[in-house]
């Protein structure tokens, strides 16, 4: 299997989740939630050849929302390295340019022009903000509301085994870390671990994981999610985030 998450800018997203949403006005998390199960198949969408792990991570993030709103939405190996390739100049026939994505750039992409499925609809979000990375509490608040999110982490070399063996990603001393990789947080299991989607099927770490190798976390925003149940008016500051996204330019 592949990574390809190329290293975390400070800058890379300016908005912050804090600046929006009013921790204090939105609901607790359960210690078990998530709609992941919605979802039959995932597919490893070419991130067990090439480093196309953010744009792999997109489309299983889009499968999701689309899944919780009962309807369905299917990308393929092909349709998510198109997007890899508009987005980075990434062509298959040449190895050197498999270099992998920023995950700032992505965002801004996803924004502008959206991913694009099998039936060649783009599927675009409204906004993005960030969560400093590491913070787990308002990681799972993001996730529990908006069904999502993806972060950043560095991969050591044990959690190749670990994800080998069905083995929650956990801590091991002295193990080396070989790159960055993009993963969908979409809930957390009964035993308090963080679930993610990651080459093809749902994967658990544990919190000491998340907290030691997550360098960047991002909030995909949809205005229409924000109509969900889970989320009161009093929760988050609409005029700010949209006048905010109004002016974005990345």
């Amino acid at each position: 299997m592949k990574l390809g998450k190329k290293p975390a800018r400070e800058d890379a997203v300016t908005f912050r989740f804090a600046r929006y949403f009013d921790k204090s006005a939105l609901p607790t998390p359960p210690l078990r939630f998530g709609r992941f199960r919605r979802v039959k198949q995932w597919g490893v969408l070419g991130n067990n050849d090439y480093g196309d792990c953010v744009w792999a991570g997109a489309a299983h993030e889009h499968m999701m929302w689309h899944a919780a709103n009962q309807k369905a939405v299917k990308f393929s190996d092909a349709s998510v390295l198109s997007d890899y390739a508009d987005a980075t100049g990434f062509n298959p026939g040449d190895p050197n340019s498999d270099q992998g994505s920023d995950m700032g750039e992505a965002a801004s992409y996803r924004r502008k022009k959206g991913i694009s499925s099998v039936d060649g609809i783009r599927h675009k979000i409204d906004a993005y903000v960030s969560i400093h990375a590491g913070d787990y509490d308002t990681t799972m608040l993001a996730t529990y509301l908006f069904g999502a999110v993806g972060i950043g982490i560095q991969f050591p070399e044990s959690a190749a085994d670990q994800f080998k063996y069905a083995q929650p990603w956990d801590l091991k001393s002295g193990s080396r870390l070989e790159g960055g990789h993009y993963i969908p947080v979409v809930g957390r299991n009964s035993a308090g671990h963080i679930l993610c989607v990651t080459w093809g099927r749902l994967h658990a770490m544990t919190r000491g994981f998340f907290e030691a190798y997550c360098d960047e976390i991002c909030v995909y925003l949809s205005m229409d999610w924000l109509n969900n149940e889970l989320i009161s008016p009093e929760g988050y500051d609409l005029v700010a985030l949209r006048k905010d996204q109004a002016q974005l330019r990345t």
